[in-house]
């Protein structure tokens, strides 16, 4: 398991889904079953080396939001769609059990600079159930309540859309 560098954090989540882990990493590698939980748009290349890109279309009250969490003025016209994405780079994918990628945002007022942070998640059977456990490390301290929050709100859906249910329209994305 990497170190987290000197200056950096680390943000740890655990969630059980009524899904198989086969499921369950689908949910993480396939772009159309993903964005059934965060996001609007992917482009996923699950091997290591591939690129993984997540565009999200937030709502205007998700951007003035989240320009209060990263202590900004929100932008004075709404934001394109897919201005806002984040960028990484699969490191480690081992079906279907782990998934390791890089992570990091290209709207540059989010300061997590593109594959600048370190993404890990693991998969583990518990009877019919899938224990998937996410650490996002190398997290610059002042973004951590930022990448709390948006972890606490995307893996319930997970569980949900995972799980076989609906989780419905992201409130934090335009309609």
């Amino acid at each position: 398991m990497p170190a987290t560098p000197p200056g950096t954090s680390v943000v740890e989540h655990e969630v059980r889904i009524a899904a198989s882990p086969e499921t369950v990493f689908a949910y993480f590698t396939d772009p159309v079953k993903l964005v059934r939980w965060m996001g609007a748009e992917a482009t996923l290349d699950p091997r290591p080396g591939g690129i993984c890109r997540i565009a999200f279309h937030p709502s205007r009250a998700t951007v003035e939001l989240l320009a209060r969490v990263v202590d900004t003025e929100p932008p004075a016209d709404p934001l394109p769609p897919g201005a806002m994405a984040m960028v990484g780079e699969f490191v480690e994918v081992d079906p279907p059990s782990r998934i390791v990628l890089t992570w990091g945002w290209e709207l540059e007022e989010l300061a997590v600079p593109p594959q600048s942070t370190l993404v890990e998640v693991s998969l583990t059977r518990d009877g019919d159930d899938t224990v998937v456990r996410l650490t996002h490390r190398q997290l610059p301290g002042d973004r951590v309540a930022f990448v709390r929050g948006g972890w606490e709100h995307y893996l319930p859906r997970l569980a949900v859309a995972a799980g076989g249910g609906d989780p419905g329209t992201d409130p934090w994305e335009k309609e």
